[in-house]
């Protein structure tokens, strides 16, 4: 997925209505150190130094959904305990959630309680009740499903064996979905897919996977008899499985499998990361992209998550630079986002160095812009241009603009010599990244005046000067692509 394409897809899951259901957690991350071995047994002594807790199971499906801009409706069951408390205030601070969680009295909310030292995982203890869920709590849950899934997108089942899945709450799933047009897709912890009838989508790991079709998923070529053999063995329209580094494989019924490569990663902490890939997943389909771009989304979405500690959630903001950061090859480095403008800009302001900052569309690179950037660069020591992202183009200079998409805009800036730093924006105006940039010089074209640029009360505020650039008559975007149309 290139950036462009990831821009337009984050605004287009922005606010859609995803129903997460099933069985929610609390994962309680408690951290210390570790010097000594225990007098008592061949044990480690952790010296506990911070707790943290979040949503895990359909909890953190929920979390994900709306770090990622959409709003999530949390239907499962929960015990009638100070955890479930915890839940529910966990809920009711998180924004893009809403809750519908069902209390079971004398059932315990599933609680994993992981210890940390030094990064490392020590032991696990679980707090859980594996009994499916009472008959008047599972009509409660039915219920709560309903609500849940009403004008929804798409429906999300976790399935993580705590009790909370059962025929009935699978059938009002597939009854919602039916309804409402939403699709359904299933994270499985069961070997048994069929269970799940005619859903979407079944989404386990490569072990899951291996354990349903009792067939080794290692290679691209066991996965794929591992998927046509899941496909047989369910009613579910695809599978798509989870393979970590190798990435992820998607078989459609009556399309055949498809592969789709992972990016190599930096791991920290696998805890969630299927969780988020469902998440992302789901979001996408609810804004009915296509299975490529969705699984795409999901594959960028489980890569942040898995440099992050605990049962983290991924923002745009970390897909934006996740993507920026893949192409980040020596040619590209200039590439940057708001937060590297304003460590990057601080660091040279630090040796002394003039920060100069200018902006614009750049759609078809000309002699005008060429000469415009050199002249910038003669005002100050380092140069950053902020280029407008697709949509503003379209918002500033109409439909079929720009001509080349973000990606290819911001490449060949970074590709110039007077060019230091590149950092694509998607607001209105740039004032939030000369914020960031704090340049000691903003330039812009002859054609404004001084009070007219964006932004020079914020830089004239800090003792920095605006400069108006001289305007090469005869060279601009527009009249580049006139001229190609007269000749077409």
């Amino acid at each position: 997925m290139d950036l462009a394409s990831l821009q337009s897809l984050l605004t287009a899951v922005a606010g859609v209505r995803v129903a997460c259901v099933g069985d929610v957690m609390v994962d309680r991350f408690v951290y210390g150190e570790v010097n000594r071995t225990s007098p008592e047994a061949p044990i480690p002594v952790l010296a506990r130094t911070r707790d943290t807790a979040m949503l895990g199971g359909a909890g953190n499906v929920a979390r994900n959904v709306a770090a990622l801009g959409g709003l999530a409706a949390l239907a499962g069951i929960i015990g009638d305990d100070a955890a479930a408390n915890e839940a529910l205030g966990m809920i009711g601070a998180e924004a893009g959630m809403e809750g519908h969680l069902v209390a079971e009295k004398a059932r315990p909310t599933t609680v994993k309680t992981r210890y940390i030292a030094a990064g490392q995982q020590l032991l696990r203890v679980d707090s859980e009740d594996l009994r499916p869920v009472g008959k008047e709590a599972e009509a409660r849950l039915v219920t709560a499903v309903r609500h849940a899934a009403g004008e929804a997108g798409a429906i999300l089942l976790s399935d993580y064996g705590k009790g909370a899945v059962t025929p009935l709450v699978i059938e009002a799933c597939l009854a919602a979905a039916k309804a409402s047009g939403a699709v359904l897709i299933v994270d499985s912890k069961a070997r048994n897919f069929a269970r799940y009838g005619a859903v979407d989508i079944v989404k386990p790991n490569a072990a899951e996977l291996a354990a349903a079709t009792e067939l080794p998923t290692e290679t691209d070529e066991q996965v794929e008899a591992a998927l046509t053999r899941a496909l047989d063995l369910s009613r579910a329209r695809a599978v798509l499985v989870t393979r970590a580094a190798r990435g992820m494989s998607l078989a459609v019924r009556g399309e055949g499998v498809r592969h789709f490569p992972g990016r190599a990663r930096e791991v920290f902490d696998v805890s969630g990361a299927g969780d988020t890939a469902l998440a992302a997943l789901g979001l996408a389909l609810a804004a009915k992209a296509s299975h490529e771009d969705a699984v795409a989304f999901a594959l960028l979405a489980s890569g942040v998550v898995v440099g992050k500690a605990g049962t983290a959630v991924a923002t745009p903001h970390d897909l934006i630079e996740a993507e920026i950061s893949a192409y980040m090859a020596p040619a590209e480095a200039k590439l940057a986002t708001p937060g590297q403008v304003a460590e990057k800009a601080a660091a040279w302001r630090a040796q002394g160095l003039k920060v100069g900052f200018t902006n614009g569309c750049f759609d078809i690179l000309h002699k005008g812009h060429v000469a415009y950037l050199a002249q910038s660069r003669a005002w100050c020591d380092r140069l950053i241009v902020g280029v407008n992202s697709d949509r503003s183009v379209r918002q500033l200079k109409g439909e079929g603009r720009p001509i080349n998409d973000l990606e290819s805009r911001a490449l060949v800036l970074a590709g110039l010599s007077h060019v230091d730093l590149v950092a694509p924006f998607d607001e209105d105006t740039p004032v939030e990244l000369i914020k960031a940039a704090r340049p000691d010089v903003l330039i812009k074209g002859a054609d404004y005046t001084v009070e007219t640029v964006v932004g020079h009360d914020l830089v004239e505020s800090w003792g920095g000067e605006v400069k108006l650039a001289p305007i090469v008559e005869g060279y601009s975007t527009s009249a580049a692509i006139a001229r190609i149309v007269e000749k077409a």
